[in-house]
């Protein structure tokens, strides 16, 4: 089981539906939500400029992220958090979870190596299921 899932979505039916599938499957221990890419590195800066050695252990183990999203969108979200400045968090792996699933998007997506998935909305228990074996847990 993972200790922290960080899920990006500006839909609150799929955030909320991310959390019970998840809570559901004892795939995390904790779910943690952002609603752009820009209040998600928000997060990461509050972990990285907060002195406190609780947040040292509370980075989130794997991201679920939405593309097409306003303010800040998945690929934006994306350059940033593989940029030097969010380097220690870069230990946290990501799948794409997209609505439509577009050959440019998986061809974009091969760029980043943090991205170990790009998998169909919504998130189910097989599909749970079958990433707890892909990312051994």
């Amino acid at each position: 089981m993972l200790e922290q899932i960080l899920c990006i979505d500006d839909d609150p039916i799929t955030l909320m539906l991310c959390k019970k599938v998840i809570s559901k499957s004892e795939f995390s221990n904790e779910i943690i939500t952002a609603q752009n890419g820009e209040e998600a590195l928000l997060h990461f800066n509050t972990l990285k400029y907060t002195n406190s050695k609780n947040n040292v252990n509370k980075k989130p183990e794997l991201i679920f992220l939405d593309l097409n999203m306003p303010v800040m969108g998945g690929w934006e979200f994306l350059d940033h958090f593989t940029s030097e400045d969010y380097a220690e968090f870069n230990t946290a792996n990501v799948i794409v979870l997209s609505s439509t699933i577009d050959p440019e998007d998986l061809a974009k997506a091969k760029k980043y190596p943090i991205i170990i998935d790009f998998l169909s909305k919504p998130i189910t228990i097989p599909m749970l299921e079958y990433l707890k074996r892909k990312i051994d847990i």
